[in-house]
């Protein structure tokens, strides 16, 4: 219980990314058709839109391994008060969320990139206490 207490604001920023990333990574498990559908639309003008597909997988691999990888990091640190694990979940969600944050700017979707730094700040964070 005690690394619980110790380690409460590391534990929350790894359930934040757990939830971000394993969600969005089942949405495009059970919607693949249309997350394929609206991102080739999105993309139609830009560098990427002959390979929507190709990186809608790798997007999709990274989120669940970021989601997964910061889920176990979770119970490491209540179970251990270590998280190595946690650290590699929320450095590959930091490096997802660049790749994110390329392919809204790279689409001219600024909004979205606005959107994707409000979760890249917490990422950031994480890693810095994690260090």
């Amino acid at each position: 219980m005690n690394n619980l207490f110790s380690n409460t604001t590391e534990i929350l920023l790894l359930v934040f990314l757990t939830i971000t990333f394993l969600q969005s990574g089942i949405d495009k498990i059970l919607d693949w058709k249309g997350n394929l559908e609206w991102l080739t639309g999105h993309f139609s003008k830009s560098i990427f839109k002959g390979t929507v597909p190709v990186l809608l997988s790798i997007i999709l691999v990274l989120e669940m391994l970021s989601g997964i990888l910061s889920g176990v990091g979770v119970f490491q640190f209540a179970i251990d008060g270590e998280s190595l694990y946690g650290f590699y979940g929320a450095t590959l969600s930091a490096i997802t969320l660049l790749m994110l944050l390329l392919g809204q700017r790279v689409a001219k979707d600024y909004a979205g990139a606005q959107t994707i730094v409000v979760y890249l700040i917490p990422t950031i964070f994480l890693l810095y206490l994690m260090q």
